[in-house]
This record gives C-alpha cells, structure tokens and sequence, in this order.
C-alpha cells in the first residue's frame, strides 16, 4: 500500500448485516476514491460487555481503530438512542484514549434519528474525536431513500459522499499538521 492511502475504518452500528446501515457502509466502500480504503468492522456484537478486562476481540477492536487513520460510524437509532453494542464498543474505547484526536465521521440513519445523533456526537466530542460539521449527517426515513434495486436515491448518495469527501479532507488536513 503506497503512502498516501488513506485507511478508513467503516463502523455500523447495526448488528443485521442486511440493514440499511450496513447498505450505506458498503456504498461507501464503493464510492471511495483510489486512493482511499475503506475497511469494515464486523465485529461489534462479539465485543463482551464493557468491563476493566482483557479480551482478545477488544484488542482486535483498538487495533482496527488504531490502524485507521480515520473512523466512519453509520448507524440507525434504537428507542430514540444509540444502539447498544456501538455505545459498548465505544465504551471499550474511553480509558485507552483510542480515538484522540482520530478523524471521524458520523452518519445516522433511521427513522427519525435525531436523538442518537446527538447523543453520538456527545459520546465522539467526550472521547476527543475530530470532527466538523460536514463530517456528520443525519438521513431520517432512511428506508425511503432507496431505489427499487436496493442502491441509495441519487441525492442520498450525494451527501453520503460528501460526507466520505470531508472525513478525507480531515485526515489530510491532520496528516498536514504532523
């Protein structure tokens, strides 16, 4: 891999490997540029629950986040909050200081979904990730944004997009500063 790829770590927050969010995290995967890689974790719901211990499936959490030179989290609301596993998987994440000054990106996308992406963008700016205002994205009645042929509606896309775009301009910019 040359030096100038930029690794992408792509996090959905729901476990249903046919939800919504994990249809926007394999398109994101598709429309990254060349440049760009975009790599999945699938491994949310073998994280244990948060503790002081010491796990392998942990470790291999950090060590995603920690190769990454960015983190994208897609998920979907769940009782006007943030989906267990994803709040524990972040939890993992607080004592360790894994995702310090990481670049990051948050997409939500529900039914509504306000309410965990405030939350969301509480529990990132706690654990002092980077993030700006082009780097979040709310998309409420996500299941409408859909075309018959399962792929993301044009203008949905387009902001998932650009949403994918900033989250490299804000690694770019971090790498800048080093």
């Amino acid at each position: 891999m040359q030096n100038n790829t930029i690794r992408i770590l792509a996090v959905s927050g729901s476990l249903r490997s046919s939800s919504s969010n994990h249809k926007i995290v394999k398109a994101i995967v598709a429309m990254a540029p060349q440049n760009v890689l975009v790599n999945i974790f699938n491994g949310l719901g073998d994280l244990p629950h948060f503790d002081d211990g010491e796990y392998d499936k942990v470790n291999e959490w950090r060590k995603a986040i920690s190769d990454a030179d960015g983190i994208l989290i897609c998920t979907p609301e769940y009782a006007f909050g943030v989906p267990g596993s994803l709040k524990n998987a972040l939890d993992w994440t607080v004592s360790t200081g894994d995702l310090y000054e990481k670049p990051a990106a948050l997409i939500t996308a529900s039914s509504v979904g306000d309410k965990a992406h405030a939350s969301l963008q509480q529990t990132l700016t706690a654990l002092t990730a980077t993030m700006n205002e082009e780097t979040k994205l709310l998309i409420p009645f996500i299941r409408s944004k859909f075309t018959e042929r399962g792929e993301l509606d044009e203008a949905t896309a387009q902001a998932v997009q650009k949403v994918l775009m900033a989250l490299v301009e804000l690694v770019h910019q971090q790498q800048s500063n080093r």
